[in-house]
């Protein structure tokens, strides 16, 4: 089982004690795996490219969150979109700096992604020799409040300057700023990053691709996986590869439509009915409450999202984000796509992602009005996605429409 568990050669420590999994902060972005959360690293250039993965979540919907250390050629470290710095972590990246320099940068490629600037302030703490660079236009909610008094340390925080040439490390890597995108209660924004020698492009939310198969960090406690793959609350909890995969794909379809066309959610007083007569009714299992039912089908809008591990843009950027600014995400995407990148490295789902130019900017065709053939709405027009899946976050779109929380939609391009 280890050997299928990390086919890819990731690294932990299987010696650390739990407590250095901690991460005592949970409670301000109180998502799973709550105050413990492992570290998984694997490097992805061979001495130039580490991931750092750990995993986060709702509902045990547990997907990977990830950070990517870079070794500079001056020497020392770059770190993009840093993750909980647990003991565990930080040793991690501790061995790569014994070995190749301090880590010197710290990047937050994100305006918008709490789950990803929660980790910043926490993280320089433990580098105080490190420069830490945000994406323009940072806000909170539910009071926009400075970013020191967020925990971002004053002193050697800056914001990453519109000109890419103007970044101390220029040399190295070139960077194009998406946004900031009005969202009416917030704004969205994203800072790509193209690392020139080894032709890796990093970005934080733009783009993903899903492994057909659960990653690594997410098999380290596969319990999330299996509590998915029941059919119902009378299902018992049983580990084995199928099950492992099975609920992999519906974590997806979670993921990333919130309610499937193929969920059905169950009645409230079913909901307790059922939990009463379930197998497990421990607090892990949610006391026994399982709301929802697949119905038949499910495996074909995950086979039409996964699309062979092709590049897309996330059905929630499509629908109540992007299409806010099509004309501005259209120019930012020709702007990556003119740099010659060969590998993509997302902060979720698959990384490294082995795509070109051409199928990162096939992947914003949903904005255009006229999109050639060969690029339909999340990829290949041979196998589009359900459409049905959409329903849920159309009716989302309309409400925050109706209500005036978000602007509406502009037109394609």
């Amino acid at each position: 089982m280890t050997k299928q568990l990390f086919p890819q050669g990731g690294q932990v420590d299987a010696s650390i004690s739990p407590g250095d999994w901690s991460w005592a902060f949970w409670p301000v972005v109180p998502l799973y795996p709550y105050s413990r959360r492992r570290t998984l690293r694997r490097e992805i250039v061979k001495d130039t490219i580490w991931n750092f993965d750990q995993i986060q979540g709702i509902f045990y919907v547990a997907v990977p969150i990830r950070m990517t250390v870079v070794k500079l050629s001056e020497g020392g470290l770059l770190v993009y979109a840093p993750i909980a710095p647990t003991k565990e972590c930080i040793r991690l990246v501790n061995e790569l700096a014994a070995k190749y320099g301090d880590v010197k940068y710290i990047i937050l490629p994100t305006v918008s992604g709490i789950e990803h600037k929660v980790f910043v302030g926490p993280f320089a703490r433990r580098f105080p020799l490190a420069q830490v660079f945000v994406a323009p236009s940072q806000w909170s909610f539910p009071l926009n409040l400075p970013l020191s008094w967020l925990g971002f340390p004053p002193k050697r925080t800056h914001i990453l300057p519109s000109d890419s040439s103007k970044a101390p490390f220029a040399k190295e890597f070139d960077y194009a700023i998406l946004g900031p995108l009005d969202l009416g209660l917030g704004r969205f924004g994203e800072v790509a990053f193209f690392h020139k020698l080894t032709r890796t492009l990093l970005v934080t939310d733009a783009v993903v691709s899903i492994p057909e198969n659960p990653p690594e960090i997410v098999q380290i406690d596969p319990y999330p996986l299996l509590f998915h793959a029941k059919d119902d609350a009378f299902d018992a909890i049983r580990d084995s590869e199928a099950n492992r995969r099975k609920g992999w794909q519906r974590i997806c379809l979670f993921a990333f439509y919130f309610r499937p066309s193929k969920l059905d959610t169950v009645l409230f007083s079913e909901l307790f009915r059922k939990a009463l007569s379930a197998p497990d009714r421990s607090k892990k299992a949610y006391f026994g409450l399982f709301p929802f039912n697949w119905k038949d089908g499910w495996q074909q809008s995950f086979e039409a999202l996964f699309g062979g591990g092709r590049l897309f843009v996330a059905p929630v950027l499509q629908t109540l984000i992007l299409n806010r600014a099509p004309k501005e995400t259209i120019e930012w995407a020709n702007h990556v796509a003119s740099w010659d990148f060969q590998r993509i490295v997302p902060c979720h789902l698959d990384s490294p992602i082995e795509a070109s130019p051409r199928q990162f900017r096939q992947a914003f065709a949903f904005l255009e009005k006229h999109p050639s053939a060969d690029e339909g709405v999340l990829g290949s027009a041979s196998q589009p996605l359900v459409e049905n899946d959409f329903e849920f976050l159309r009716e989302l779109e309309v409400t925050l429409n109706k209500t005036r929380i978000t602007p509406p939609a502009k037109e394609k391009v």
